[in-house]
């Protein structure tokens, strides 16, 4: 399935940096994909944070952008 904006909110933004929440039916992999979430890369900024709650698990990453592609990794 591919990504809906309706199931993006943000929880908190302060000081350019923004806590966001995704939930949906897919698993971790799928979601946490390269370019998943390139949909809304002018929204997204690198060092952002995002909690995904899937069909498999629920992770807190953290989102790079770059020429317009957003990634998300593992908060280590």
């Amino acid at each position: 399935m591919a990504f809906q904006n309706k199931k993006l909110s943000v929880i908190a933004y302060a000081n350019g940096f923004t806590l966001w929440h995704y939930a949906a039916d897919e698993t971790l992999t799928a979601i946490s994909a390269s370019g998943y979430f390139n949909n809304v890369a002018t929204l997204m900024n690198t060092g952002d944070i995002i909690i995904i709650n899937a069909s498999d698990g629920t992770s807190i990453m953290t989102i790079a952008v770059a020429s317009d592609t957003v990634t998300v990794d593992a908060l280590s």
